[in-house]
């Protein structure tokens, strides 16, 4: 949970500023999308799935290009 403690001579939009930077580096907007609708557990596992064929075709295209390079010197 986010909380900040304002002094009496802060401005508010720099305490506003802040409180939302501290939002943000605790992730609370990520999980509150994340929440904002239900997914069941199967289509959980098929995004993850997804999620992995897509990392090892990126990471696979990655490695060609870098022995490409290699090779070409």
């Amino acid at each position: 949970m986010a909380y900040i403690k304002i002094s009496e001579n802060e401005r508010f939009e720099s305490a506003l500023r802040r409180f939302k930077r501290q939002c943000e580096n605790e992730g609370l907007l990520k999980e509150i999308k994340k929440r904002q609708y239900y997914e069941s557990p199967s289509m959980l596992r098929k995004k993850l799935k997804d999620d992995l064929k897509r990392r090892q075709r990126v990471n696979a295209s990655r490695a060609l290009r870098l022995q490409s390079k290699r090779s070409g010197k």
